[in-house]
């Protein structure tokens, strides 16, 4: 596994930004409330997407990788940032978010939360780390990416 270098600086600024993307979604009793974001090496932003965005079951990192076509040559520099660990179970559609990601060249991978175990036992992290792919979990955003998800708690 190859690690890039990229400014912590970068990192937590496009993390924050996909955060920020979970504050749009419509809220679901079965379902969290994520925001993702592709950026080139140069932290250019190539696509975002947030969780129900343009169907009741798209997921956030499936929507920002729809955007990008699958030939784009700034995929194989790419990171993806997500307010929550991407999926590795779903039972919406054939292909979790973490092969969604595996099906793509992307080398970076960034997220926020780790997946309570609320619907599904997640090993999205420890899947695209076997992959050999980077993951880099920025847990001091963990309280913000919870928020728009207080309705999965009672709260």
């Amino acid at each position: 596994m190859t690690t890039s270098v990229v400014p912590p600086s970068r990192d937590r600024a496009l993390l924050r930004q996909a955060v920020a993307l979970a504050e749009k979604c419509p809220r679901s009793a079965g379902a969290f409330a994520v925001g993702a974001l592709v950026a080139d090496a140069a932290g250019e932003i190539i696509a975002t997407g947030y969780s129900r965005e343009t169907d009741s079951h798209d997921h956030a990192e499936e929507v920002a990788l729809a955007r990008v076509a699958p030939d784009d040559p700034r995929l194989a520099t790419a990171t993806i940032y997500s307010s929550l660990e991407p999926c590795s179970t779903r039972s919406s559609r054939p292909r979790s978010c973490t092969r969604l990601i595996l099906d793509t060249p992307i080398p970076r991978v960034v997220f926020a939360w780790r997946e309570p175990a609320i619907f599904v036992d997640c090993e999205g992290a420890e899947q695209l780390r076997a992959a050999g792919r980077e993951v880099v979990e920025l847990a001091e955003f963990a309280d913000l990416a919870r928020r728009p998800n207080t309705h999965l708690f009672g709260g």
